[in-house]
């Protein structure tokens, strides 16, 4: 029996995910208010986790992350999978103008994701296994007009995890770092209801979650979902950027 821990216990994709690995494993929701994850628990349950474990965990309190994953691998005798599926899309509009929520966009879409997953990768080598699942976004492959901020936000955190990636490299731990395109979801049900058409090659949360959990099971470093965005973008770097501002998100 193994340990999965889901930083971002709410997380329409991450518990999703999860329940893909999660049969004859431990599961551990880390997320705010622990008390109130009984859906998520039992979808877990439901999928074959051993037990379910839930504990609070604040993605914004940066300072706490290092004590709390030490209290972690010191409870739990291996973690073999860590997910880190916690973020906001955060409005767009309004980000261009209120630079406190831009930043707090920045702060949770990026910043917060390096206070997690540095001390994380620096236990997982120390335990000498584990694998780390990211979540990046093909809004960071090249970030578009209409969500700079969270795109930018994406383009550093695809940056860094994929630097992370080859510094685990002959370590034993290894990082898989999705890059999603449009999530047709919780996540963006309120920029759907405002009359924001899904972008093409749109995927759900479970569409998501069954090719990352392929992807993990072949020992895959990176995945897009779905994979027609792999060309796609490539041609799309490619673009002159008077073509590429007018693009919709």
């Amino acid at each position: 029996m193994g340990t999965i821990v889901l930083f971002g216990g709410r997380s329409e994709i991450g518990v999703a995910t999860a329940a893909r690995l999660a049969h004859g494993n431990r599961v551990v929701l880390a997320a705010r208010r622990p008390d109130d994850l009984t859906a998520e628990s039992a979808i877990l349950m439901a999928a074959g986790a051993t037990a379910v474990d839930q504990i609070a965990f604040d993605a914004d309190d940066v300072a706490s992350h290092p004590a709390l994953i030490e209290s972690l691998f010191a409870e739990h005798d291996s973690i073999d999978v860590a997910i880190i599926a916690f973020g906001i899309l955060g409005d767009a509009a309004r980000a261009e103008t209120d630079v406190a929520h831009a930043l707090q966009i920045a702060h949770t879409d990026y910043y917060a994701q390096i206070s997690v997953m540095t001390p994380l990768a620096t236990a997982l080598r120390r335990q000498g296994s584990g694998t780390i699942i990211a979540f990046s976004s093909v809004a960071g492959v090249r970030v578009r007009r209409a969500n700079y901020v969270y795109g930018s936000t994406k383009a550093g955190l695809d940056g860094f995890a994929s630097g992370l990636a080859d510094a685990l490299h002959g370590t034993g731990v290894r990082l898989l770092l999705a890059r999603p395109g449009f999530v047709v979801g919780e996540m963006t049900r309120e920029l759907m209801d405002s009359g924001v058409a899904p972008a093409p090659f749109s995927s759900t949360a479970d569409e998501v979650a069954d090719a990352v959990a392929k992807a993990y099971r072949r020992g895959k470093g990176e995945v897009w979902i779905p994979g027609v965005l792999r060309p796609l973008f490539f041609v799309m770097r490619l673009l002159p950027r008077a073509v590429w501002r007018r693009l919709p998100r």
